[in-house]
């Protein structure tokens, strides 16, 4: 079985800072670090191949020092890693990069046939959740989403089972293979790396391909020439004002309350 999970390399959301010139992040202000959503995909893999066998390949695209994050990968417990980098993918909205990571993956799967592709949610730094099925629907795959549990895989029939999280509860599904999962944090629990992976990350050289490399690639599907989303403005939403401060036990604050409701009554009214 070959798995392949698709990691980005982010800024921290926690530190990163937004340009109040430019209405644009400043990625400058914050380290970039592996998505962390992705980093639970690493690990569903990881825990796939240990119950099924197999081999895990990690994708991504970016600049050159997301290298970074295959060696975190790595070390989380991935085999090998592909890093596609090139000012060509410079500005890509999610339907370049997917087209992007879709040509990668087609040459990857000439080299060895994939089974499976796994995903974080979403990047937290765009927070669509779009790339992901984007890539399901060029590679013409069934996607899955919002999963939370992958409870068996049968290699014979080529079939999968998962447990995804949906409005009113839960849902289960199988699925044949290939087939592409976008993984929820609660998927699992990222392990510590063992000492072996450790040494073995920090001595990888992930692969990397430009353009060129790649075969059947329309130019003007990458980057911002293949990038209809236009970002009018990004701002941080300002901080809310009013509010109540509650005093007492519960009950006091229980009556509170009720007075507050009561006097704003017309705006919890029904037509």
């Amino acid at each position: 079985m070959h798995i392949v999970v698709c990691v980005k390399q982010v800024p921290d959301t926690k530190i990163i800072k937004i340009n109040p010139k430019t209405n644009t992040l400043d990625r400058r202000s914050a380290p970039a670090i592996l998505n962390p959503y992705d980093a639970h995909a690493v690990q569903t893999a990881v825990s796939i191949k240990e119950a099924a066998g197999g081999e895990i390949s990690v994708l991504s695209m970016g600049p050159p020092q997301a290298v970074d994050i295959i060696k975190k990968s790595v070390e989380i417990g991935a085999d090998r890693g592909y890093l596609i980098t090139d000012r060509a993918f410079a500005g890509a909205d999610t339907l370049a990069t997917s087209y992007a990571l879709s040509k990668a993956l087609d040459r990857i799967s000439k080299e060895k046939p994939i089974d499976l592709i796994i995903c974080g949610k979403h990047a937290i730094d765009g927070d669509t959740g779009q790339v992901g099925p984007g890539i399901a629907r060029r590679l013409d795959i069934p996607p899955v989403t919002n999963v939370i549990e992958v409870s068996d895989i049968n290699k014979d029939t080529r079939r999968v089972k998962i447990k995804r999280k949906i409005i009113n509860g839960y849902e289960l599904i199988e699925t044949e293979m290939p087939c592409l999962l976008t993984v929820e944090k609660e998927i699992n629990d990222i392990a510590y790396s063992p000492l072996p992976n450790m040494i073995k990350a920090a001595r990888y050289t992930p692969i990397i391909w430009a353009v060129s490399d790649l075969e059947d690639v329309d130019r003007t599907q990458l980057g911002l020439k293949g990038s209809p989303t236009i970002v009018g403005k990004m701002f941080t939403p300002p901080k809310p004002e009013g509010g109540h401060m509650l005093d007492g036990n519960a009950d006091d604050q229980a009556k509170q309350i009720i007075d507050i409701l009561l006097q704003n009554k017309e705006l919890f009214s029904v037509n």
